[in-house]
C-alpha cells in the first residue's frame, strides 16, 4: 500500500469545476497541489447550463471555443396552472449547454497542465492531526497541510470535518437523459406537485429533461420520475429518443442556512456543492463552483494569517448573501399564483421578459430584482409580481396549501 511521506500543500478531494479549478489556480500561483477523484471527468445528471458569467472566470486559461456546446437561442415557460406559453430570447452567448465530461474534463486538462498531480483513487477516511492532514485512499495514503473538500452534496470531506447535510438542506434532481435528440431551446413549466418545475436542456447529441423537488418533501425519485414521464409524454418534447434515467442529490439551503454558512475551518474550506453553494430557484451550480473556487485559491494565496476565515468572508461577501435573498424568494417563487402571475407577465410585458433573460443568464443579481421589475416601463405589472412574490408571502402560503391546481393536460407539441 501507497504511504506518502512528504505532504503536499494543498490536497483538493473531488475533481468537477469547483475542485479542477481551485487546484489548477493554486498550482499556477506556485503550490504543490493533489487532487484527488476516482471517476472524474464524467457525466453529470443535471442541466449543464455554464452561463457567460462562469465562461469569464475560466476563458484567461480554458480555450472555451473547443468545448463542445449548444447555444441557447431562447427559453420557453409555461406553467400548469394556465395554457399561455411564453418564449423568451436569449442573446447570443447568453448560456451554452455542454455535455458534463467535456467541460468538467477541460478544466481537469488545466489543472494538469498547470503542475496539478491527479490520483484516480477514492477517499475513504481523514484524519487531521496538528501537522496536516492524512487522507486514507483506496490504494494508500496521502498527507498535506491544508484540504480542500470539492465532493458534491455528499461529500466525505464535509462528514469527517463538519456536518452532512440535512435531508432539509438536499433536493432531489431526477429525470433523463434523451438521446438522439437536441434543440437551441431550452423548456421550463413550472408545476403545483412538488412545488417547483420541469426542465429540459439541450447537450450536444441529447436532451437533459428532468425534475426537482426538496428531499424532506416525502416524494420518492421513482414518483418524481413519473411526473416527468408524463410530461415528456404530452410535450412530444423527446419523440423517438431513447431514455436513460438518473438522480442526483443537489445542496437547496434556506436563507437562515446561507446566513449561518460556515464553508471553512482550521486548515480546510468547502468550494462548490460541498459547500451548499446552489442557487435555490434556477440550481445553477457551475458559477458559484468556479467563483468559490477563485475565492478559495485567493484566500489560500493571500497574506492572511487565517486563510479559512478569509476564505469564509469572501463567500459571504460573494455568494452568500445573494443566495440567501433567493432562498427567501423560493418559498413564494413555486407558488402556482405567482407562477401564473408571472407567466402572465412575461407575455405581456418585453421589459420583464427582459428582466428573465438576466436572471437566466446570471447578469442580475438578486439583490437588484426587485429594482429592475419596478423600474420597468410596466410598472404596474412589475410591481404585483414583486408584491405577489415577496410582501404577500405569508398569504400565499396559506392559500397554496390549501389549493393545489394539480396538472393541467399539456397540448403535444408546445414544445
Amino acid at each position: 500500500m501507497y504511504h506518502a511521506v512528504t505532504p503536499v500543500d494543498v490536497a483538493v478531494v473531488g475533481a468537477g469545476p469547483a475542485g479542477s479549478w481551485t487546484a489548477c489556480l493554486l498550482a499556477r500561483r506556485g503550490a504543490r497541489v493533489l487532487l484527488l477523484d476516482p471517476s472524474h471527468p464524467r457525466e453529470k445528471p443535471c442541466g449543464g447550463g455554464v452561463t457567460a458569467r462562469a465562461l469569464e472566470i475560466v476563458a484567461p486559461i480554458v480555450d472555451v471555443q473547443t468545448i463542445p456546446a449548444v447555444s441557447i437561442r431562447s427559453a420557453r415557460f409555461a406553467a400548469s396552472s394556465t395554457p399561455v406559453t411564453v418564449t423568451v430570447p436569449l442573446g447570443a452567448d447568453t448560456l451554452l449547454v455542454a455535455r458534463r465530461t467535456e467541460f468538467d474534463g477541460s478544466l481537469l486538462d488545466a489543472a494538469r497542465q498547470a503542475g496539478v498531480r491527479v490520483a484516480k483513487t477514492r477517499v475513504t477516511d481523514i484524519q487531521q492531526g496538528p501537522n496536516g492532514f492524512d487522507i486514507q485512499t483506496t490504494v494508500g495514503v496521502h498527507r498535506s497541510r491544508f484540504l480542500i473538500g470539492a465532493d458534491g452534496a455528499n461529500s466525505i470531506v464535509r462528514r469527517r470535518l463538519s456536518s452532512p447535510f440535512r435531508r432539509d438542506q438536499l433536493s432531489i434532481a431526477t429525470g433523463f437523459f434523451a438521446h438522439g435528440v437536441t434543440r437551441d431551446d431550452i423548456a421550463i413549466e413550472f408545476i403545483g406537485r412538488p412545488p417547483g418545475y420541469v426542465w429540459s436542456f439541450p447537450r450536444p447529441g441529447h436532451l437533459a429533461i428532468g425534475i426537482c423537488a426538496q428531499a424532506d418533501a416525502g416524494a420518492t425519485s421513482g414518483w418524481l420520475r413519473t411526473v416527468a414521464s408524463s410530461w415528456i409524454a404530452r410535450t412530444g418534447i423527446a419523440e423517438g429518443a431513447r431514455l436513460e434515467s438518473y438522480s442526483w442529490p443537489i445542496p437547496s439551503l434556506s436563507a437562515t442556512d446561507f446566513q449561518t454558512l460556515k464553508p471553512s475551518g482550521p486548515h480546510w474550506v468547502f468550494v462548490g456543492d460541498a459547500a451548499g453553494l446552489v442557487d435555490p430557484i434556477t440550481r445553477e451550480g457551475i458559477y458559484f463552483a468556479l467563483l468559490s473556487a477563485q475565492c478559495a485559491a485567493d484566500a489560500l494565496t493571500s497574506a492572511a494569517p487565517d486563510p479559512s476565515s478569509w476564505y469564509a468572508s469572501a463567500v459571504q461577501d460573494s455568494i452568500g448573501r445573494d443566495l440567501a435573498r433567493a432562498a427567501r424568494l423560493k418559498e413564494s417563487f413555486f407558488k402556482p399564483q405567482f407562477t401564473h402571475l408571472l407567466i402572465d407577465a412575461l407575455s405581456h410585458s418585453p421589459a420583464i421578459a427582459a428582466v428573465m433573460a438576466d436572471l437566466i443568464a446570471g447578469r442580475l443579481k438578486y439583490g437588484a430584482l426587485k429594482w429592475r421589475l419596478v423600474k420597468t416601463l410596466e410598472i404596474g405589472v412589475g410591481a404585483r409580481l414583486f408584491l405577489s412574490g415577496l410582501r404577500n408571502r405569508h398569504e400565499l402560503e396559506h392559500v397554496g396549501s390549501a389549493a393545489d391546481p394539480g396538472s393541467k393536460p399539456l397540448k403535444p407539441g408546445r414544445y
